[in-house]
């Protein structure tokens, strides 16, 4: 494994991130001291680094506003949590733009996979952080039941978003049973810092797609969490360009998306989070 550089150092213990062909993962270390005075060996344990202050306020917040499945935040409570997550930097979680992962390697043969670590999750919520190596992509794919908060961490990535259009709303007949109209929501690149995301069960682009445009880091928090057991799975998407059947023109802002098995590039690596860790003072 070769060592990243850019450390994260807090206090006497270092957390680091480290990146192995285009993958992601957390390493301790802890600095050593040579006492020559004395022949004893002094033992020392790794220690956590100290969970900041914003990132224990988002758990706790997240607790109080999530109630389960079936149902939303109110505005007050999405506003407040977007408050917290605009706050957030990437050292919060143990993170360092001076990483090695985040800075280009060169070209990469295919689709590079993207790596995913969980900090907390109970039946209310989630919170996860996606590392995606440059040209990275998590196809389309939809929240079922979900509210869903995205700050982008680190990098610049493109976000591509649509939601449904009820069927009331249609002039058109569909061209295909497979197909389900859609109306874009967004289209548009991002750069870390930026403003927090939110998207929710029918509004918002709740069918969205991320690609990365340069290393990226961004954490999800996610209410309630995937379940296959309660009913929310995951469906990927692919889409198809809106023609007006009388005109054969492609209508901008819509589009036809069709439900497809989930793409290659949708598998992802799994990694241990070992940065600042959340006091759980209680069990949501």
């Amino acid at each position: 494994m070769v060592d990243a550089g850019g450390l994260v150092e807090q206090g006497k213990d270092i957390m680091t991130v480290k990146h192995v062909n285009n993958r992601v993962r957390y390493a301790n270390k802890t600095i050593k001291k040579n006492n020559r005075s004395s022949c004893k060996k002094i033992r020392r344990e790794v220690v956590f680094p100290r969970v900041p202050d914003v990132l224990q306020e988002l758990y706790v917040s997240c607790r109080e506003i999530f109630k389960g499945p079936g149902t939303v935040p109110p505005a007050s409570d999405v506003n407040k949590l977007c408050s917290i997550l605009d706050k957030m930097k990437p050292e919060d979680v143990g993170l360092s733009k001076n990483l090695h992962f985040f800075k280009a390697t060169g070209a990469v043969k295919g689709t590079p996979r993207v790596t995913y670590t969980t900090i907390y999750q109970c039946d209310q919520f989630s919170l996860c952080i996606f590392f995606l190596p440059e040209t990275a992509v998590i196809p389309l794919h939809n929240h079922p039941e979900m509210t869903v908060f995205s700050k982008l961490l680190l990098g610049t990535m493109h976000i591509k978003s649509y939601d449904w259009v009820d069927p009331v709303d249609m002039n058109d007949a569909m061209p295909s049973s497979q197909l389900r109209m859609a109306k874009l929501k967004a289209n548009s690149t991002y750069t870390a810092p930026c403003d927090t995301s939110v998207l929710y069960p029918t509004t918002g682009g709740n069918i969205h797609q991320f690609t990365a445009i340069t290393p990226c880091a961004v954490l999800d928090v996610i209410g309630p969490p995937y379940s296959k057991e309660d009913g929310r799975d995951c469906s990927y998407y692919k889409e198809f360009p809106y023609v007006d059947g009388e005109t054969t023109r492609v209508r901008d802002g819509y589009g036809w998306l069709e439900e497809i098995e989930a793409p290659e590039v949708a598998e992802m690596d799994r990694i241990e989070y070992l940065g600042p860790q959340i006091i759980e003072n209680t069990t949501c």
